[in-house]
């Protein structure tokens, strides 16, 4: 009797054995499925073997760099200098592409996270999340956290206020659909309509002549635009990093796989340090300016 016990036994681990190893050469296949998926030939392209990046033009420093080059104005995101042509030809490496298979695609700001048919696969474009605007189109995580900034003439009034609440009278202006224009509203609140423009280089032209008291643009643009831009101008100050934080992402045509590879590859930038490396290298002027609260 105990000789069958033990016979019984011995067919119950065998049999438990063979299970466990079923079960594993089962969920092998459907790990490599994914870890296929993000695969340079596995991606949902808009053409095949090329990844195609969208961003507006002109393409402004600190974001992109080298020199202009048609059809791009002031700078070449083609070059790979500048934090965001950086960052999309990091990602670009990570998903398996070479720099000769990427395809940089003019694209107006609005247009990018406008519903419809996208002709990019991802935009770069320092475009903040928004529940709004992630109704209509796919964000991927932040590949840089964003602080507001306000850029003023030096010897005006207003280049004098220290806080937030010193704003209040004075017309600050921004470009049309971005998150600097409804912090404006929002946030600052001034007793004057604020000035709305369609494109940055609009606004920084109308702070130049003097037709509006402050622009209203992220860090990094604000230091750009007071160094290169508008001459005897200078960063009035950042405001306090926003609950949730404001955060700038890829966009993606709504429901392309293609976000979640992207995702990958950031976090690997992340983990390695990579994504801090350039920020140190393309970014590092844009601190220091005093907060504004």
């Amino acid at each position: 009797m105990r000789k069958l016990t033990f016979a019984a036994l011995g067919l119950l681990v065998v049999l438990l054995a063979a299970a466990c190893g079923s079960s594993t050469k089962k969920s092998s296949p459907g790990t490599t499925a994914a870890a296929d998926s993000c695969t340079t030939g596995q991606l949902n392209l808009v053409k095949s073997g090329t990844l195609t990046v969208g961003t507006d033009n002109p393409a402004y420093p600190p974001w992109f760099g080298g020199n202009e080059k048609a059809p791009w104005k002031i700078s070449d995101p083609r070059s790979g200098k500048g934090y965001e042509s950086a960052v999309a030809y990091a990602v670009a490496k990570q998903l398996g592409f070479t720099r000769d298979q990427v395809a940089w695609k003019y694209t107006p700001f609005n247009n990018s996270f406008a519903p419809g048919k996208k002709a990019f696969d991802f935009d770069i474009n320092q475009i903040s999340f928004s529940p709004q605007r992630a109704k209509v189109v796919d964000f991927s995580d932040s590949y840089y956290d964003v602080n507001q900034a306000v850029v003023v003439n030096k010897g005006t009034k207003i280049a004098s206020v220290t806080s937030k609440p010193g704003l209040k009278p004075y017309e600050l202006g921004a470009q049309l659909g971005t998150t600097s224009y409804q912090f404006i509203k929002d946030k600052i609140q001034p007793s004057k309509q604020p000035s709305v423009f369609p494109s940055n280089a609009g606004a920084v032209q109308a702070l130049k002549n003097k037709q509006i008291d402050g622009l209203v643009v992220d860090l990094p643009t604000a230091f750009y635009v007071s160094a290169a831009q508008v001459p005897n101008s200078k960063v009035l100050g950042q405001f306090p990093t926003q609950p949730g934080g404001e955060h700038f992402g890829m966009v993606f045509q709504k429901g392309n796989s293609l976000v979640t590879c992207v995702n990958k590859a950031l976090a690997t930038l992340r983990d390695n340090g990579t994504l801090q490396n350039l920020q140190q290298q393309w970014l590092a002027k844009a601190t220091g300016a005093p907060i504004l609260k």
